[in-house]
């Protein structure tokens, strides 16, 4: 496919997704918050302790460090297609991943069911490096684990959070001068809030191997849409 073609057919796809973000969330997904408060409610406080302390921790060593950093050779004039090839196959192989360890994870009970959530955001977090790289960006700017940063808050905010996120993700060029502090309280709970559903019922016997794998899959297919679609529009609307 011609280059000029395949960037006008990744733009559109992106605007789609645009307009399918500032939609409210399904009947579905808002009755399971409902049911996830409910579940929450019965999960040891030590398992709710893990979640918000990894997220912190693990968040603040990727804006900081080179933890996360794995050097991606990619030719400079890459074309966006070539680089998203690439970031594909890299997506593909971070499911595959994702999905062993939260079988592992979700078949080991509450305890490691638990430990599931710092393993997998190190995966997410990984994968979200391994992107911004393979678009051409340098990962060790500040700004740009900013973006990062922000591309993950908006692939697990609820709909109160995610217009705005949204709104700051789509202008980042000019947000970026202005955006400095990170709200880790709201970003705790935001993630673990939007996760919660899926990751703790992970932790039921019985069916937590099945729900681990398919669970960490399909957030790392979340993350993997949002990161794609947020570089696309970034990169091709200015």
């Amino acid at each position: 496919m011609e280059e000029a073609q395949y960037e006008a057919n990744v733009l559109e796809e992106a605007n789609r997704w645009v307009k399918q973000m500032e939609k409210k969330s399904s009947i579905i997904q808002r009755r399971s918050k409902h049911i996830q408060s409910l579940i929450n409610k019965k999960v040891p406080d030590r398992v709710h302790s893990v979640v918000t302390e990894s997220v912190k921790q693990m968040i603040q060593l990727a804006l900081t460090s080179s933890k996360y950093i794995y050097k991606v050779e990619i030719k400079e004039d890459a074309t966006l297609e070539e680089r998203e090839n690439m970031i594909k196959e890299r997506l593909r192989q971070y499911k595959r991943t994702a999905a062993l360890e939260g079988a592992g994870t979700g078949a080991g009970g509450i305890l490691l069911g638990a430990a599931d959530f710092p393993l997998l955001l190190s995966i997410k977090m990984k994968f979200l490096f391994d992107v911004g790289q393979l678009y051409g960006y340098d990962v060790t700017k500040y700004e740009e684990r900013m973006y990062l940063l922000h591309l993950f808050i908006l692939a697990f905010s609820s709909d109160e959070q995610k217009k705005s996120v949204l709104e700051t993700v789509l202008h980042w060029e000019k947000e970026k001068l202005e955006w400095r502090e990170v709200d880790w309280k709201t970003l705790q709970m935001e993630y673990r809030d939007t996760i919660d559903f899926v990751k703790m019922m992970q932790l039921i016997p019985g069916i937590g191997a099945l729900v681990g794998a398919w669970g960490n899959y399909r957030l790392l297919e979340q993350l993997g849409e949002t990161a794609m679609n947020g570089y696309r529009l970034r990169m091709l609307s200015s």
